[in-house]
């Protein structure tokens, strides 16, 4: 791997490695599965403050660019359309301090 890594190659790559070595390419909803799982896990190591929770962040990251894949979905594609969007919306805080939409920029 290099330092030039994106969104698009890291799922390449990923999905390069379900085919070798014969992990899950077709059954979504085991995918969608082992996400929660791997969400789980990263949520118990940062709660334990365990050395792993960097790895399991990245597992997230592998699983979720699987299932994009999986499901035909340029996901570097999808996120830069997503931050578009969210750079335009204007939020205000309710008096609980919870960020509400309030609309778009113009």
């Amino acid at each position: 791997m290099t330092d030039d890594l994106t969104i698009r190659s890291i799922q390449a790559a990923a999905w390069d490695n379900k085919l070798t070595k014969g992990f899950n390419t077709d059954d979504v909803a085991l995918e969608f599965g082992l996400l929660t799982a791997e969400v789980s896990e990263a949520f118990t190591a940062w709660r334990k403050n365990l050395p792993d929770f960097g790895e399991e962040l990245a597992d997230i990251a592998l699983y979720l660019v699987g299932l994009a894949e999986m499901a035909g979905i340029d996901l570097q594609a999808e996120v830069e359309r997503k931050m578009s969007i969210n750079q335009q919306r204007v939020y205000e805080r309710a008096s609980n301090g919870t960020p509400i939409r309030t609309g778009e920029a113009q």
